[in-house]
């Protein structure tokens, strides 16, 4: 059978983290940028990186192995890919690689939260420290970056005017609606510590005269009203279901008549085994917040009933991220 687990395959599983290290510590280092723009020896990025040589070979050593360096006759380089997307400042840059080096902090606690049942170390991002916090925008505004025009492909904006982009982090889906249509004025809410680096990428985008930021915690303050269409980008997935209750109908209470809410997010069949990102992910809630999860279709589709929201449809995007929308009447 082509999925038969063998004691090879479960050691090779066992093993998986060391690349996952190998990875998170060459990018932490930057031993990539060093590359960028000629090859070196291993004692060369020793000596810029203020590492040990010894050590700083070793690893590289390991890099070639893995397929993001090359080496001939002592001497080191990126691979085609490591150029693209593992040198900081290029288009491509994986930015968000460095939170995903963060998490591997809360993801060493999943058995204790397990036994426990929530997460065991601080669960609010904006609690984790200015660069845990920062990266963690990164890696958002990178993925959304990537994601805002298929998104958008699937939605009607006819008469939209104003969104409400809860927890839209970077603004990064907010710049893409008023970008698709020159009458969309957009509202990004967040926390505090978060908009403040909302509004760096805003002034960045050049976009302060469409784009402007709410203050507030989404599961304790009231968004006003007046608005057309309500979207929420990996929000669900922190909150409990009883939040989230809560959290549909107070968006709803913020929109205009036939206004819409569009709630994008992994959702997991009932059975929660698949999609497999979707059920991994409810694991990655569990060590990093206090009550979040992965849901089902059925489980949003009674959020928006409860708030009275009606036209309740999925749209299935790539990645195993899908759109609930739902219309107020």
């Amino acid at each position: 059978m082509a999925n038969e687990i063998t004691p090879e395959k479960i050691l090779e599983l066992s093993a998986a983290y060391r690349q996952s290290c190998v990875l998170f510590a060459a990018y932490q280092l930057d031993i990539f940028s060093i590359l960028t723009d000629s090859d070196k020896t291993s004692s060369d990025v020793a000596k810029a990186l203020s590492t040990d040589e010894r050590a700083t070979d070793r690893l590289m050593n390991v890099l070639v192995g893995m397929g993001l360096l090359i080496k001939q006759d002592g001497v080191f380089a990126n691979t085609d890919v490591a150029n693209q997307f593992l040198v900081k400042g290029k288009p491509d840059y994986l930015a968000g690689l460095g939170h995903s080096a963060n998490l591997w902090t809360t993801w060493g606690t999943l058995a204790d939260a397990v036994r426990e049942g929530k997460a065991i170390l601080g669960t609010r991002m904006d609690e984790r420290g200015e660069d845990r916090l920062r990266n963690f925008i990164e890696a958002m505004n990178w993925r959304a970056s990537r994601s805002a025009a298929e998104m958008l492909a699937t939605l009607d904006l006819n008469g939209v005017n104003r969104i409400l982009d809860i927890g839209g982090g970077s603004g990064a889906f907010s710049f893409a609606f008023v970008n698709a249509d020159e009458n969309i004025k957009s509202t990004v809410f967040d926390v505090p510590d978060v908009i403040k680096l909302t509004n760096e990428y805003i002034q960045r985008a050049g976009l302060s005269d469409r784009v402007d930021t709410m203050t507030g915690d989404y599961n304790i303050d009231d968004f006003g009203a007046g608005f057309d269409l309500v979207y929420m980008s990996a929000i669900v997935h922190i909150n409990s279901p009883e939040q989230n209750i809560a959290l549909i109908r107070k968006a709803a209470n913020a929109l205009n008549p036939s206004g819409r809410i569009v709630v994008s997010d992994f959702i997991v069949d009932d059975s929660r085994t698949s999609p497999p990102m979707a059920a991994f992910f409810a694991l990655n809630m569990l060590v990093n917040t206090e009550c979040g999860d992965t849901y089902t279709e059925n489980e949003i589709r009674e959020w928006f009933t409860d708030a009275g929201l009606t036209e309740i449809n999925r749209i299935h995007l790539s990645r195993g991220i899908s759109l609930m929308t739902g219309r107020k009447p």
